[in-house]
């Protein structure tokens, strides 16, 4: 009997059968693509710039342009206030000799106000002496004041005690006589009118004697009263009246005084201020004087000992972008400006700006070979003296995105042959390695803070981690986990294998010659960038040059300096175009034209390196 096959059998055997099919063909698909990507793969490492990774001696240096300067010089500076116009200059280069004339200044407009300021001090002086005549008068009146009101309260002092003392005492007794005379009289009237009583009683006088007695004894009577009411009247009345007068006038005395004093010392406090004020203008229109005059003998400039005379413009050096101006007649300068820099040694020194990436590598003390471009041939060596503890305030003004750090090198010997304002290169040494491993700097990213690179390892790229060392703007040293032999990417690009964020270090830096070059690093403008990769080529031979060339036509740019310029530009936010734009808008057309010169010789470099 046959087996009967229900529709959920045979659905389940067909769906079994599709998910084979599927899966082969899948399988076959993915097998495709695989030899697809690989030949793809293939064509793409073709036309990819290499390295190979290569062992032997590397020097780590940094190479900075400079300016040589004289080690021990006197620098001269105008010494007029203000902007001063130069009517002579004595000509630069020229010996001179200690006294003779290095400049002169205009001086017109001191010679004007000389005169103005002469004027003013004869009439400062002229008020200075009056101040100081009326000044003694015052104090001679004061002292006259003073001596009047004292002798005015020492006469009231001596009207009292004399009143006290003197006046009221005779005052009494010769009251106190009267008052004994009065009554002496009136006694001696009483005993004359009891005589004449008994005369006439007896009949011996005349009744109008007798009322004459009569009439001296009342007069007795009434003197004898009179004295005692003077005598009581002096007493009670009469001297504290006096005494009060008298002692009020003591004390208006005694104010008089104060107020004497007073008031002399007051005007002699105001006559002094005068005087003071006075003072001190003339001294004030004096000193200003002195000063035209001494602001006047500034503007002829001698120079102080011999020497060769160098312009401050000249030795500090002037770039494309700076806005020095070189020293002329005729051209204004400011109060403390350097005008002119005299040598007093044959010891020289490069002034050197170091960009704040390589702070971290140079010191002071290092070793510094120094080419100078009017010598060629010739290499001088000296070390690194000075670094500058902030950065060049002129550079940030000029461009607030470049710092760089002045540093003072010593050049060995005397430095006879070498003069003040003269380009030169100074490659500071900082390490030499015997036997190292190295790959061009563009060849390393950082992935968040990890050096990684890209090894090509047959048609595949391998993504790897190494330990780097120090590296000389061009080769950077590989510590660890990269063989000798091995081949890497000049331009990594992990951006694509990686959900991690990249930094390309290939944009700070350049593409490197197959062969490193010892003793020189990156220059610090894109011109003379192109220009050392020129020489680098020259020097190369015909298979070292066929090893830099990538391989095929179409190979992948980026290594160079514009792709890294490029990529830079890609990166930017708006905000940062923005600000490019408006800088280049704020250019000369000098400075613009050299920048689009430089960004179309740029365009067209390729990748470099060996396979």
């Amino acid at each position: 009997m046959a087996k009967r096959v229900s529709w959920t059998d045979g659905g389940t055997i067909g769906k079994k059968q599709w998910l084979i099919g599927a899966a082969v063909a899948m399988a076959l698909g993915i097998g495709a693509l695989l030899i697809r990507q690989s030949s793809i793969a293939e064509g793409s490492l073709s036309n990819m710039s290499t390295f190979t990774v290569r062992e032997g001696p590397l020097l780590i240096s940094v190479t900075e342009s400079g300016t040589i300067h004289a080690r021990e010089q006197v620098v001269i500076k105008s010494k007029v206030e203000g902007q001063t116009q130069i009517l002579f200059l004595v000509l630069e280069g020229e010996r001179v000799k200690e006294g003779d004339l290095l400049v002169r200044l205009d001086s017109s407009k001191l010679d004007d106000q000389l005169v103005d300021q002469q004027i003013r001090v004869q009439n400062a002086e002229a008020s200075f002496i009056d101040a100081r005549e009326s000044l003694a008068v015052v104090k001679s009146q004061a002292e006259s004041d003073v001596n009047a009101a004292k002798l005015a309260y020492q006469f009231a002092q001596e009207d009292l005690d004399k009143y006290v003392d003197g006046d009221f005492p005779m005052q009494m007794k010769d009251a106190q006589a009267q008052v004994t005379l009065a009554e002496a009289s009136l006694a001696s009237a009483e005993e004359d009118l009891r005589g004449q009583q008994r005369l006439f009683d007896k009949k011996f006088i005349t009744p109008k004697e007798f009322d004459t007695a009569k009439r001296f004894l009342l007069g007795a009577q009434l003197k004898f009263e009179l004295s005692n009411s003077n005598l009581e009247l002096l007493k009670d009345f009469t001297y504290a009246r006096a005494m009060t007068q008298l002692k009020s006038d003591l004390e208006e005395a005694e104010f008089a005084l104060e107020r004497a004093k007073l008031k002399a010392s007051a005007d002699v406090v105001q006559a002094e201020a005068n005087y003071k004020a006075r003072e001190s203008e003339y001294r004030r229109e004096q000193s200003k004087l002195d000063k035209v005059v001494r602001q006047i003998a500034n503007t002829e400039i001698y120079a102080p000992t011999d020497g060769m005379v160098v312009y401050a413009t000249t030795s500090r050096g002037r770039g494309p972008m700076s806005s020095r101006e070189p020293l002329e007649e005729g051209q204004m300068v400011r109060e403390r400006q350097e005008i002119i820099h005299l040598p007093t040694a044959s010891s020289v020194m490069a002034k050197v700006p170091i960009h704040e990436s390589n702070l971290s590598k140079v010191r002071p003390g290092l070793g510094v070979r120094i080419t100078v471009d009017a010598l060629p041939g010739r290499v001088f060596t000296g070390y690194i003296a000075r670094i500058a503890q902030l950065p060049d305030a002129q550079s940030i003004f000029m461009n607030p995105d470049l710092k760089v750090y002045d540093s003072e090198i010593y050049i060995d010997g005397d430095g006879s042959d070498l003069r003040t304002g003269m380009s030169c290169q100074a490659e500071i040494m900082i390490e030499q390695f015997e036997n190292a491993t190295y790959v061009p700097v563009q060849a390393v990213v950082l992935v968040k803070g990890t050096p990684m690179v890209q090894v090509v390892n047959g048609n595949r790229i391998e993504n790897r981690k190494v330990e780097v060392g120090k590296d000389n703007n061009r080769m950077i040293r590989i510590a660890a986990n990269l063989k000798p032999g091995e081949r890497v990417l000049l331009t990594p690009d992990l951006r694509d294998t990686s959900d991690q964020e990249v930094t390309d270090l290939s944009d700070s830096f350049v593409e490197p010659s197959a062969e490193p070059v010892m003793g020189r690093s990156e220059a610090s403008s894109p011109g003379q960038r192109r220009g050392e990769r020129g020489r680098d080529m020259e020097n190369m031979s015909p298979e070292q040059r066929e090893e830099m060339r990538p391989e095929g036509r179409g190979g992948r740019r980026g290594g160079g300096e514009s792709g890294g310029m490029r990529r830079g530009m890609g990166n930017m936010s708006s905000e940062q175009m923005e600000q490019m734009r408006k800088r280049f808008e704020s250019m000369s057309s000098e400075e613009q034209e050299q920048m689009r010169q430089r960004m179309r010789s740029g365009g067209g470099s390729g990748g470099t390196g060996s396979h």
